[in-house]
């Protein structure tokens, strides 16, 4: 049995100034660190008694967002490399205007590639799976992630075992601050319960 809850970082500076997310390191905007509080609080009350383990990406608005909530809840978050959110190349460190302006590949499969050095939705999916089968193998029954919204929208994907072609055809996206619940019972059957509520920063 699991239960799953997963973060999608707050607000981040790069929300803010136009520029690309991706593997740059940017950290949480004021809002962003007002908003990983009030999920704290929210999920503290709502988890009471209950102990959890938490796994954080290792980029500081995801790592900021973990370590704020799990301050709230007395534990330590784990940091993951694979829960980073996925590699844009060479547009990182650059605006968004400038990846509109120099995209060398329109992506329209999992296989596209927005610059030659980029990951694709395949590369990314490839890299989470082994961290998703540790999770899902692990003793650990309740469990907490923190991660970046086109990460989250394949490990989504994953947890109702869909295979990865099916991002070709839908995505379960979230926003930034979205707090989802996920459990999968006894007889490994999964079900979302809610997801990408917003309602935990408000």
């Amino acid at each position: 049995m699991k239960n799953i809850i997963t973060i999608q970082h707050t607000q981040s500076i790069h929300h803010t100034n136009g520029m690309v997310g991706s593997w740059t390191d940017w950290d949480l905007s004021e809002l962003g660190v007002e908003q990983a509080n009030k999920i704290g609080e929210k999920l503290a009350k709502q988890l009471k008694g209950k102990q959890y383990v938490m796994y954080a990406s290792d980029l500081l608005r995801a790592k900021h967002t973990g370590e704020i909530v799990a301050e709230y809840l007395g534990i330590t978050p784990i940091i993951r490399q694979e829960l980073r959110e996925r590699n844009l190349g060479r547009c990182c460190g650059k605006s968004v205007q400038w990846l509109r302006e120099n995209l060398e590949m329109q992506e329209r499969t999992i296989d596209d590639r927005l610059f030659s050095d980029a990951e694709s939705r395949r590369d990314e999916w490839n890299r989470l799976k082994p961290l998703f089968d540790e999770i899902m193998a692990s003793e650990a029954e309740n469990i907490i992630i923190v991660s970046h919204g086109d990460l989250l929208s394949v490990f989504n994907a994953m947890f109702l075992g869909l295979p990865v072609e099916s991002l070709n055809e839908f995505e379960l996206f979230g926003m930034a601050g979205g707090v989802s619940f996920m459990f999968e019972n006894n007889e490994g059957k999964r079900f979302v319960k809610r997801m990408g509520d917003l309602s935990y920063i408000s």
